[in-house]
C-alpha cells in the first residue's frame, strides 16, 4: 500500500494544503496534481518493478459533507478525486500488476481525540454522503483510516455495508494495542463484525508505528481479520509527533523488518507506510520479503 502523502505534502515548500480539506483541493490547482501524480507515482513504481499488487487512496481523507459544503469547492470534490486517481492508474504502461483505488475517508473531527467521536447513529448519518460519493465514482474499495474511536468506526462500516464495496476499517492504537478509546483490537473488530450485515473486507491499523501492535500478545484469531498494516517511520506516541516541529523516524531497517515480521509471522497482507515514510520504506519491504 501507499506510503505518507498529507504528511509528505505538508513538508514540501512548493505546497500549501487547506486548512479544513487538507490535500483533496489539490487535484484543482496544477502544482498541485504534479505534487501528488509524483508521489503516487513514486509508490507505483515500486510495487510494478517487484510484480506485486498495490492499494492507492483517494485524497479525500478530510472531505466530509460538513467540509465540502463549507469551502467554495465543488461538491462533486470526492467524485473528481477518484476520477483523478483513475487517470493515474490508467497512465501506466503496463496493466499488470494489479492497481487498486481505495475511497478513504476519516473520522469528523480529531483522529487523536477519541473522546471527540460520534455515537453510532450520528457516524452512519454523517459519513454517508462521502462514503456515496465515493462508491457512486467507481472506487474498487471503501477505507476509513485513523479511527480513534469504535462507535465512530461502528456508523462508518454500517454505512459502507450499504454500499456493496469491500471495505477496510483502519483504525489508530496506542502503544498498549488497543483503539485510543481503550477497546482492545480484539473487542473493536467482533464488535463492528457483529454490528453489520456485510462484514469489512477485513480491518488494519496506522499511524503508529509496527511495534505498537504488539502481535506476540494478540489473539491469534484476530489475525484472520486484520489484514494490514500503515505504519508511522517513528516510535514516538501521537502526542510527541503532534506537537514535534522535526521530523522523527527510526532506521529503515528497523521499521521494514518490523514490518515484514507481521507477513512472515502473522500473515498481514498489506503492508503500507504513514507518517514519515516514502519510498524508501516501501523499496525496503518489497526488496526483503
Amino acid at each position: 500500500m501507499e506510503a505518507a502523502i498529507v504528511e509528505q505534502l505538508r513538508r514540501s515548500d512548493n505546497i500549501k494544503l487547506d486548512q479544513s480539506l487538507v490535500n483533496a483541493p489539490l487535484i484543482y490547482d496544477a502544482a498541485g496534481r504534479s505534487a501528488l501524480k509524483n508521489l503516487y507515482q513514486s509508490y507505483i513504481d515500486i510495487a510494478q518493478k517487484a510484480g506485486i499488487p498495490f492499494l492507492m487512496c483517494t485524497p479525500t481523507w478530510r472531505a466530509n459533507k460538513n467540509r465540502v459544503y463549507g469551502s467554495t469547492l465543488r461538491r462533486s470534490i470526492n467524485a473528481d478525486a477518484v476520477e483523478f486517481m483513475k487517470q493515474i492508474r490508467d497512465s501506466q504502461n503496463n496493466s499488470k500488476p494489479v492497481i487498486k483505488i481505495g475511497g478513504m475517508i476519516g473520522c469528523k473531527n480529531d483522529c487523536y481525540l477519541p473522546e471527540e467521536g460520534l455515537s453510532i447513529s450520528d457516524s452512519e448519518l454523517f459519513h454517508s454522503w462521502q462514503i456515496e460519493q465515493l462508491a457512486n465514482a467507481g472506487v474498487d474499495f471503501l477505507i476509513a483510516e485513523t479511527l480513534p474511536n469504535v462507535a465512530e468506526a461502528t456508523g462508518i462500516a454500517k454505512a459502507m455495508a450499504v454500499s456493496g464495496l469491500p471495505y477496510i476499517i483502519s483504525f489508530v492504537i496506542n502503544r498498549n494495542a488497543s483503539v485510543l478509546d481503550g477497546t482492545s483490537l480484539k473487542d473493536a473488530i467482533d464488535i463492528i463484525d457483529s454490528s453489520v450485515t456485510i462484514k469489512p473486507l477485513g480491518y488494519m491499523v496506522n499511524c503508529a508505528y509496527p511495534s505498537f501492535l504488539s502481535a506476540e500478545k494478540q489473539p491469534v484469531k484476530i489475525f484472520s481479520r486484520l489484514i494490514g498494516c500503515q505504519a508511522n517511520a517513528s516510535s514516538l506516541d501521537h502526542c510527541e509527533l503532534d506537537n514535534s516541529d522535526v521530523l522523527s523516524a527510526e532506521d529503515v531497517s528497523e521499521w521494514g523488518e518490523a514490518m515484514l515480521n507481521l507477513n512472515r509471522m502473522y500473515g498481514t497482507k498489506i503492508l503500507g507506510g504513514c507518517c514519515g515514510t516514502g519510498s524508501e520504506h516501501l523499496r525496503y519491504i518489497v526488496e526483503n520479503c
